[in-house]
């Protein structure tokens, strides 16, 4: 065989300068995470932050959590509900502020008395901090009434302890129509919430404000929705879910006054699961 047949033969390799590009771009890859998982660090411990939500960081598990859902500040992200205590939305809307973009899902006009001037002290809040919060986007939310954010827009959808009220209140389907609508395909819904007893039927503990976490894993995946990940960041053992008041006798809510509140402080807020799921 002549030479040149030989070099017909062999491979095509790269050439030396483009095999080191790739090399530093698989390099850079992980860098860039590194890069934004500490702007988004940077973002939570900022002190623009209230003091409240600052103290719950230790049980809310804020970058561990943006983190397993996989947030980056390119993405298009939904927050159903995040009221005028903001815990999420503090942080989320300056991370997301120069690439991509923090909607706020809340209440609508007909909501009662209570959560109509909720929501007015949440725009009060956007308007006194323009700095941080002048491109956030504010939506209605009731079910599947209104457009989230343009179909198939939405990267992430986020809603924190929410489903034992849409449960009880039968909005759950509605909720998750919104949603699964809003979302891109392969876009990401995800959960959190106080984590019932298995012991119990939901039904049983509806009232405590607990959700099992196999019931809400089959009423969402039955919504359109494929269970791509469970997280136990925001796990809590010492929660034994059996409190007078339910979830409500924990911190931040203490609905029993001063009744047993040294015993509630020291268990901390309630046991919740973290779920991923992906639109189908």
């Amino acid at each position: 065989m002549r030479r040149s047949d030989v070099s017909k033969t062999r491979p095509e390799l790269p050439s030396r300068r483009a095999a080191l590009a790739l090399t530093g771009a698989a390099l850079c890859a992980p860098r860039l995470a590194l890069a934004q998982q500490g702007d988004l660090a940077a973002s939570i411990a900022s002190q623009h932050r209230s003091p409240g939500n600052r103290a719950r960081d230790i049980w809310r598990h804020p970058l561990e959590t943006i983190t397993f859902f996989g947030i980056e500040p390119q993405h298009r992200v939904v927050e159903i509900l995040p009221g005028s205590g903001a815990y999420w939305l503090e942080f989320l809307a300056p991370y997301l502020r120069e690439r991509g973009l923090y909607v706020a899902a809340n209440r609508d006009e007909n909501a009662s008395a209570a959560y109509v001037e909720d929501h007015k002290r949440l725009l009060a809040k956007l308007a006194a901090d323009p700095a941080r919060y002048d491109k956030v986007l504010v939506t209605k939310f009731q079910t599947d009434l209104h457009e989230i954010t343009p179909a198939a827009s939405a990267d992430f959808v986020l809603t924190f302890r929410n489903l034992h009220n849409w449960i009880d209140r039968n909005e759950i389907e509605g909720s998750l129509r919104a949603f699964h609508k809003a979302l891109k395909p392969g876009g990401v819904l995800g959960v959190g919430d106080h984590r019932g007893r298995t012991d119990m039927t939901q039904e049983a503990q509806m009232r405590s404000g607990y959700v099992r976490q196999d019931f809400a894993i089959d009423l969402i995946q039955k919504g359109g929705f494929k269970l791509a990940g469970t997280s136990e960041a925001k796990a809590n053992p010492k929660d034994t879910k059996d409190h007078e008041n339910g979830v409500w006798s924990l911190p931040p809510t203490y609905r029993g006054g001063d009744k047993d509140k040294e015993k509630y402080a020291a268990i901390g807020e309630s046991d919740r699961f973290l779920l991923k799921f992906v639109k189908v």
